[in-house]
């Protein structure tokens, strides 16, 4: 019976991961959108460069 309710578990942690994963990267491509929206986007400062959109 303990074999088996640790092949589960680590079914269940294999699932879990995988599903965290598949989000994970979701996520990042979004930032990715969005980092690239940033340099299409930015507008122009004072002196008619155009600036940074982030501060760092």
């Amino acid at each position: 019976m303990v074999p088996l309710l640790l092949v589960l578990l680590l079914a269940l942690l294999l699932f879990g991961a995988g599903f965290a994963l598949k989000a994970l990267w979701w996520v990042a491509v979004v930032v990715l959108v969005v980092w690239l929206l940033g340099f299409v986007a930015r507008g122009t400062g004072a002196s008619g460069n155009r600036g940074r959109w982030y501060r760092w």
